[in-house]
């Protein structure tokens, strides 16, 4: 099998002066893949995720990406290849126009001219915001700045897109609106959400992490079906949700 784009083994992270948040933790995603990473609040995924790109370093154990370890060498360069898309894209979005805010990372990697301005059209064109380029991002939707913040992310051409919660205050088009858009993207998908429904239409692999451990890791619709696997780690599906028992088209 080829290295994984995300290998995680073993890791444990300690806060200083506060409890152990993650114990052991080993997490393998392959290029390709969608995977959602489920668990309660408390459960360790924000400290997780923050290991990808180095905000954090692990305690023990190790964190790689396409084969580079998360250290100062590689820092610059797994930055590009992990692209963290937060819950508030607010904290992503900061420039006077959606073009600069998509032109910032490309071009503080050098890309100039015809070369960025194509690596920008290319982002806002697969987020499907390319008509707001010249808008100011504070003056969009939520659901839009949620397009752009995505767009940020891809602009830098990573080799896997984490997602924060990433249908956290969209309304149910902007919420199917994404789905589409995730669906069609050509890159690795690492989603941490609370949203269960939304895992099983986008991930068919699926991550149980719970008091700093995963204690599941299996098909998403599996992991779905056990409802005692799912209390005994306060998830639980919305009211009227049926877990589909087919695969999905």
């Amino acid at each position: 099998m080829s290295t994984p784009v995300l290998d995680l083994r073993g890791l444990a992270f300690r806060y200083p002066g506060s409890q152990q948040a993650l114990f052991g933790v080993d997490l393998h995603v392959h290029a390709g893949e969608r995977v959602a990473l489920l668990g309660p609040n408390g459960a360790g995924k924000t400290t997780l995720v923050l290991h990808l790109n180095g905000v954090l370093r692990a305690g023990a154990g190790t964190v790689s990406v396409s084969g580079l370890s998360v250290d100062d060498a590689n820092l610059a360069e797994i930055r590009r290849r992990v692209g963290i898309v937060f819950q508030d894209p607010d904290d992503q979005l900061f420039m006077p126009t959606v073009r600069d805010d998509v032109a910032f990372g490309p071009a503080n990697l050098g890309l100039r001219g015809a070369e960025l301005e194509a690596r920008v059209a290319m982002a806002l064109a697969a987020v499907g915001v390319a008509d707001l380029a010249d808008r100011v991002p504070h003056h969009l939707s939520f659901g839009q700045r949620r397009r752009v913040a995505i767009a940020t992310v891809l602009a830098m051409e990573p080799d896997i897109l984490v997602l924060d919660e990433p249908t956290s205050n969209l309304d149910p088009a902007s919420r199917r609106e994404l789905a589409d858009i995730l669906r069609a993207l050509p890159v690795t998908v690492l989603m941490v959400t609370h949203d269960l429904p939304y895992a099983a239409e986008l991930c068919e692999r699926s991550l149980i992490l719970s008091g700093g451990v995963v204690v599941a890791d299996g098909p998403t619709l599996e992991l779905l079906a056990d409802p005692e696997l799912l209390a005994s780690h306060r998830l639980e599906l919305p009211w009227g949700f049926t877990v589909p028992t087919a695969g999905r088209g």
